[in-house]
């Protein structure tokens, strides 16, 4: 064989080897991506792992290796922020054994997506009493107060647009979320809200409307398809090369900021690609702390 042709054979062997990577590497590995925050509502630290867009996605037998990868980052709080089955088909032992599991390891509080939401529309399943059941705290337009670490923060969930006032218009579209709103934030403590759907806390004024200290977010997938130096190819309501799929995002003060995870699997037709599942690890520590050091 001659030079040329080695070099074109190992060219085409290192694109099928980044090509395999890419698919499988977005299938089966995972990923863990860490955030610190500071509060100046908090006396100690807390450490809340997130988890979304499951798809029913496995990661080792009944989902050992994912498990594992939660319980060595000892978390105080577990989020699920949605989409943890899928909507077109039936079974929910998957993520019902995950909770269950979860469970055993930190408090676990779990929100909806708009698959729990399609499951219950399509199969008349009660995803809420399964969760439920599997020891988790489900919240759908409600919220906790909670003791983590000898003090007490405020954990809601909301499946919604959350849009602003001004941007509804009728008295329905109002009583829908934007009374649940205002309760939640009416507290001198930590909020944390799980709301999967990301759209208006990035494209709108949400950010700056709502008076919520953190909230978790997932639904995009990071883009689906992630391309070096680009980022995500789609994200709903987002359209093409959205840049913003994943994340830190905060208000224009910094007193409030959105954590958007890539998730774990996906629900839709095109596979994810150069996009390894994401297990979101955040810290957040007294702003004392932050500003000591």
């Amino acid at each position: 064989m001659s030079l040329g042709k080695k070099r074109l054979f190992a060219v085409l062997l290192a694109i099928l080897v980044l090509l395999a990577w890419g698919f499988l590497g977005s299938k089966y590995a995972l990923e863990l991506s860490n955030y610190v925050l500071s509060s100046p509502k908090l006396t100690a630290p807390i450490r809340v792992v997130q988890l979304t867009d499951l798809h029913n996605s496995e990661f080792g037998e009944n989902n050992g290796r994912l498990v594992r990868m939660i319980q060595k980052q000892s978390p105080d709080v577990i989020l699920l922020t949605g989409d943890m089955l899928n909507g077109d088909e039936p079974r929910t032992e998957v993520a019902v054994g995950l909770i269950e599991q979860l469970a055993e390891i930190a408090p676990v509080y779990a929100s909806f997506g708009n698959h729990e939401k399609a499951n219950e529309n399509v199969y008349g399943t009660d995803v809420g009493a399964l969760y439920a059941q599997a020891g988790a705290h489900v919240l759908e337009r409600t919220y906790e107060d909670v003791e983590i670490g000898g003090q007490t923060v405020r954990i809601g969930g909301i499946y919604g647009y959350c849009l602003p006032e001004k941007y509804l218009r009728t008295r329905e579209a109002r009583e829908k979320e934007v009374e649940y709103l205002h309760d939640f934030q009416e507290t001198d403590l930590l909020t944390l809200l799980l709301c999967h759907v990301p759209t208006s806390w990035i494209v709108n004024d949400n950010l700056e409307e709502w008076d919520v200290d953190v909230i978790f977010s997932g639904h995009v997938h990071g883009g689906q398809v992630r391309l070096p130096l680009i980022g995500g190819l789609y994200a709903p309501d987002q359209g093409l090369f959205p840049g913003r799929e994943c994340g830190l995002f905060y208000s224009a003060d910094h007193a409030r900021v959105m954590v958007l995870s890539r998730g774990l699997g996906s629900g839709v037709g095109v596979p994810r690609f150069g996009n390894v599942p994401e297990i979101v690890v955040v810290d957040i520590v007294p702003q004392r702390a932050m500003e000591e050091e």
